[in-house]
């Protein structure tokens, strides 16, 4: 046993100078470490303070913040760590410093804080629809049968009072025959002016046309046939009508659509629902169309959102030359939106951790400080900084993950230090 301890103090004594020898170094080298620049600079960007501990030459991890004996009873060797500022201290991470030649190597690149406008993008997907009021509906207040038809086809194009069938109905002949009557009547002198007056206004509660009317007036023939034109120019969409088929009061006859103009749907994410107000320009691309694009105006913001999607639908109005857009077809929509100058950064710049985003600051000859900073409006490529940088100083855009990933590392390193350093203090 006495032999075993004399041949293990032996051993201490061989490796110690070495041991020794290389803690020394390290700690040359550490103090020999360039600082940050002095004068102007250094009042704005103050050196890392160091400092001061104690490491056991045999147990690396025996560390202590005052000198003194390990526990084998070897003096500690003292040695240098770097301590961040309390004020821009960031919780997991610290000051790092790497050098311009390494910082070349992994590709760090910095941009300087400016103010400038913000312009931002939202893109969504949309779909054209008919503008509501553009449609019409022709149906008739009386039952009859189709003698003729003329516009016979779905989407066929009709003018604003074409003709689109005649329909022979017997209560139609009545009101004619009673109308004739009527007029006879009074222009004999043998009845009042209020039996024509009644027998005019039922032909104009069935829709019959004011020129027909005059024409049935003038040439006093009862027409056994009636013809029904088009309320309004567009394309016919629906077509529930055939030649010979008897018609029923109310039924819808064609559904026509005027699609000069037409609507665009779009979804709005709930987050986004403050940069969009009414009137504000869209434009509108179709893969059908590559490399043309439409312009339109928001018309309406619904006031509800789709529970399922958490979007908001808007409504775009838009022109319609040449009727390329055609319902049913899905569309690309931009909307553009410029701010005004504001304190920004890259969007590159920035280290999103979920809980908090984290930029790391140019503070000279090497050294990067860790921020947190609070943002505002994200445009394409830039982002509006509340509170965390001023304006004029650089940041870092590229190899971020790289730095924060040393400067984590650091920071951790630096935890494990302290704690058997006061863990031995309080022994």
């Amino acid at each position: 046993m006495f032999g075993q301890k004399k041949k293990w103090k032996r051993m201490v004594v061989l490796i110690a100078p070495f041991v020794l020898a290389v803690l020394f170094a390290v700690c040359k080298k550490s103090s020999q470490m360039p600082a940050p620049p002095s004068g102007k600079v250094a009042e704005t960007q103050p050196v890392p303070k160091k400092k001061t501990m104690y490491r056991s030459t045999m147990n690396p991890n025996e560390i202590s913040g005052k000198p003194g004996k390990d526990s084998m009873g070897m003096d500690m060797v003292p040695f240098e760590v770097e301590q961040a500022e309390e004020s821009t201290a960031v919780s997991g991470r610290t000051l790092v410093r790497i050098s311009p030649e390494r910082q070349q190597t992994i590709g760090v690149k910095f941009e300087v804080v400016k103010s400038h406008a913000i312009h931002k993008l939202i893109r969504t997907l949309g779909r054209v629809d008919f503008v509501e009021p553009n449609v019409s509906l022709v149906n008739l207040k009386f039952d009859g049968w189709v003698e003729k038809l003329y516009a016979d086809s779905t989407g066929k194009m009709v003018k604003k009072g074409e003709a689109l069938l005649e329909i022979y109905s017997p209560d139609l002949v009545s009101a004619q025959q009673e109308y004739l009557l009527a007029a006879k009547a009074s222009a004999a002198g043998t009845s009042d002016s209020s039996l024509l007056k009644s027998a005019q206004e039922r032909l104009r509660l069935w829709d019959i046309r004011e020129a027909q009317v005059a024409e049935l007036a003038r040439t006093g023939e009862i027409k056994k046939a009636l013809t029904i034109f088009s309320p309004r120019s567009g394309f016919i969409i629906e077509k529930n009508v055939l030649l010979g088929q008897k018609i029923m009061a109310g039924e819808n006859l064609y559904k026509i659509a005027d699609l000069s103009k037409v609507w665009v749907y779009g979804e709005i994410y709930e987050y986004e629902l403050p940069f969009i107000q009414k009137n504000q320009e869209v434009q509108i691309s179709l893969v059908y169309y590559p490399g043309e694009s439409f312009t339109g105006k928001i018309a309406y913001i619904y006031p509800y959102l789709n529970p399922e999607t958490r979007t908001n639908r808007i409504r775009i109005e838009i022109d319609n030359p040449g009727f390329k857009l055609k319902p049913e077809m899905y569309a690309n929509l931009t909307i553009h939106i410029m701010y005004e100058s504001r304190l920004t950064i890259p969007v590159d710049a920035v280290l999103d951790s979920g809980e908090r985003k984290i930029v790391f600051v140019d503070k000279g000859d090497g050294y990067l400080e860790p921020r947190e900073v609070k943002v505002g409006v994200r445009g394409e490529d830039s982002l509006e900084i509340i509170e965390g940088v001023v304006l004029g100083e650089r940041v870092v855009t590229s190899a971020n993950f790289l730095i924060d990933s040393e400067s984590s590392l650091k920071a951790a390193l630096k935890q494990m230090t302290q704690k058997p350093a006061e863990e031995h203090h309080h022994d």
